[in-house]
This record gives structure tokens, C-alpha cells and sequence, in this order.
């Protein structure tokens, strides 16, 4: 009985109920999005490093886990490294910021191909010159690029687009170490380096070296640095704490939503509602379908939002797909439904209330 009531209810107002669950859904897809946005570049950053090859990374000094500033490593300690013992290679790199979300590397290519295997190109090739540039296949397709032609929006110089190649490694840019350090000033500097074992076992031992050689530094196998890149540890963990920001503000739109959706069916049913209670109907009954139909909106601007998170990912992945790189997330999926649920149960919380609370002769009376 209850159930039916409240189809009926939902199907009386077509227009008002699934404008509703699209409200509902927007906060839902704003939790989606950002989870999915935060993730997903951490997961991006995560496989670039993996795809330098390398075993060991070596930071300097208070640098965080995404932002390196400036190069304030001496390019010599590269060749000191890489003779230190169980140590197959060294690579010293710059990375410049270009944009908020893009970073041109600077990095010696031939050592590069030796540690990790090189790119794998999908137009042109390796460097022919000092001003050549190599673009990974996402940077290439949200700016429309190709080999062979050139770009002049890059730190305010010309450059030859040299190859395009797959995605995965390193940067969505990358150029000759020797141009960046000129063009950035960084003479004899570079912001990290990457160093490869003579083989895995070799690892620990080349870190408990490195760590005595440099106390300073900020040293990591690749495996702790890559797990380190979580929401929970980026920035102190300020990330984490602006997602839950944007999920309490997600609870105060559904509340809001259902609140002035549920009030509104509420003073259009008062007639109706006098009805049932002079049948018999207690202000349990009458609460409880006011409850269910908003659970239902609820539970349908979930499912809602899941479906434009996937197309915001799809419109994302074909605007700015080296800017931005959103994951899916089902774990969070029933996180953002009970988000959603309580958002609603409140919202409905007091127009279900003043409904139970009706005198019928009144609400019978009511024009």
C-alpha cells in the first residue's frame, strides 16, 4: 500500500520528481568528480615515475610529493651517484611548470632510452636538435599537434615538435636538459634524480647508501614513493580535508533540494492527506510516505549522478585529456548514495512532520 502510494505520488508530478533526483544527482556527481579527479592524477603521477625505469628516486630537500621548485641540485652529484656501488645508472632531470596541471621535463635522452627502455613513438622520433620537443599522445591530442610542427607557447620559445609517443612516461613534455637549464637558468641544476640498481635485490642496499651519502635528501624506492601518492598524504593532507568540505556542502544541497521539493508536495496533497487520516491513517503512515518517496528521489539522483560521472569523465577525456585524468570510483559509489540519503532523510525530515501533524477537518476543508 505504502509502496504504491508513493509511485503514484512521484508519477502525479512527473516533472517536479525527476527535476528533483537531477538536483539530487548534481552534488552526487560534484563528490564523483572530485574523488575521481584527485585519484585519477595521483594514479597518472604514480605511473610516470614507474615509467622512468627507475628503482630509486632522489629528491631534494622539503620538496613535496607532486611539486619540485626550481633545480636546486647540483647536476654533478648524477655522476656521483651513479659510481656508487650496485648502481647501474643515474638520470638527472629539470621539471618547469608550463600551466597549473602541465610540466615540460628536461632529461638526457640517451640515458633515459637506457634505463627505461626509451618511448615508444606514435609520429616522428627522437631529438634531432637542441630546440626539438617530444609530446606524449594526450598533450598532442587536446592541442591539436603532429610531428613536425611548431609550438611557440612553451616558455616563450620555438620549438619543433620531434615525435609524438605513447603516454605513461615521465611528462606530457619533454625536452633536452641543456635547453631547459638555459632557457630556466638553471646552469649546472637539476630538480631530482632517478637512479636504477644493478638489479632488484640490490635495492635495499643502494638505499641504505644513498640515505648515509645524502641525510638530507628525500630518497624513496619507487614502490614507497608511488604508494605515498594518496588524497590522505598530498599537501598535509589538505586534499583530503577540501573533499570533505565539498561532501558536507553535497548534504547541504540535497538537504536543501528535498526540503523545498517535499514541502512543496506537502502543501499540494492537503487535501489529500486529510483524506487518508479520516480514513484511519495514522501520523506514523503519513510520515513514512513522505519518507519513501524521498528516499526514492534520493536513491534515483544517485543513480543519476554515477551516470554523469562517467559522462563528465568522457567529456573530460576528450577536452583536456593532458590536463586532467579522472578515475572511476565504485568504492565511493555507495559512500555518495548514503551521502545523498541522508541529505534527503533530513530534508524530509520536517515537511514529512507538519504533514503527520495536520488536523484532518482542516486539511479537508483546505482549497
Amino acid at each position: 500500500m505504502t509502496v504504491k502510494l508513493v509511485i503514484e505520488n512521484l508519477k502525479h508530478k512527473p516533472m517536479r520528481s525527476l527535476l528533483s533526483m537531477f538536483l539530487i544527482a548534481v552534488p552526487v556527481t560534484l563528490i564523483l568528480c572530485l574523488v575521481g579527479l584527485s585519484r585519477g592524477m595521483l594514479a597518472d603521477s604514480a605511473r610516470r615515475a614507474r615509467g622512468s625505469g627507475a628503482d630509486i628516486i632522489v629528491r631534494p630537500p622539503g620538496s613535496s610529493l607532486l611539486t619540485l621548485s626550481g633545480a636546486p641540485i647540483p647536476e654533478k652529484m648524477v655522476d656521483f651517484l651513479g659510481r656508487q656501488p650496485h648502481v647501474a645508472q643515474a638520470l638527472g632531470m629539470i621539471t618547469h611548470p608550463v600551466t597549473s596541471a602541465t610540466f615540460v621535463m628536461g632529461i638526457d635522452l640517451n640515458t633515459f632510452n637506457g634505463m627505461s627502455g626509451g618511448f615508444k613513438y606514435l609520429e616522428g622520433g627522437p631529438f634531432q636538435d637542441p630546440n626539438d620537443l617530444i609530446v606524449d599522445e594526450y598533450y598532442a591530442r587536446q592541442n591539436k599537434l603532429h610531428a613536425g610542427r611548431y609550438v611557440t607557447d612553451i616558455l616563450n620559445h620555438r620549438w619543433r615538435v620531434a615525435g609524438v609517443v605513447e603516454g605513461g612516461k615521465l611528462s606530457h613534455l619533454i625536452v633536452p636538459i641543456r635547453t631547459l637549464q638555459d632557457l630556466a637558468g638553471y646552469t649546472g641544476k637539476i630538480s631530482l634524480i632517478y637512479v636504477k640498481a644493478d638489479k632488484a635485490g640490490d635495492i635495499p642496499v643502494v638505499m641504505a647508501e644513498l640515505k648515509a651519502l645524502l641525510p638530507e635528501y628525500n630518497i624513496y624506492t619507487m614502490e614507497e614513493f608511488t604508494s605515498l601518492l594518496t588524497v590522505e598524504n598530498v599537501q598535509g593532507g589538505a586534499l583530503s580535508t577540501f573533499i570533505n568540505v565539498m561532501v558536507g556542502i553535497g548534504v547541504v544541497i540535497g538537504f536543501a533540494v528535498v526540503l523545498l521539493s517535499m514541502y512543496m508536495a506537502v502543501l499540494q496533497r492537503t487535501r489529500e492527506i486529510g483524506i487518508l487520516k479520516a480514513l484511519g491513517a495514522s501520523r506514523w503512515f503519513i510520515l513514512k510516505v513522505i519518507l519513501a518517496e524521498a528516499v526514492i528521489m534520493g536513491l534515483g539522483g544517485t543513480i543519476v549522478g554515477i551516470g554523469l560521472s562517467f559522462a563528465a569523465r568522457a567529456l573530460i577525456l576528450a577536452l583536456y585529456p593532458a590536463s586532467l585524468t579522472q578515475a572511476i570510483t565504485p568504492d565511493w559509489w555507495p559512500i555518495a548514495g548514503a551521502i545523498s540519503l541522508v541529505g534527503v532523510l533530513l530534508g524530509a525530515l520536517y515537511p514529512g512532520l507538519s504533514a503527520a501533524a495536520q488536523d484532518p477537518i482542516e486539511a479537508l476543508a483546505y482549497e
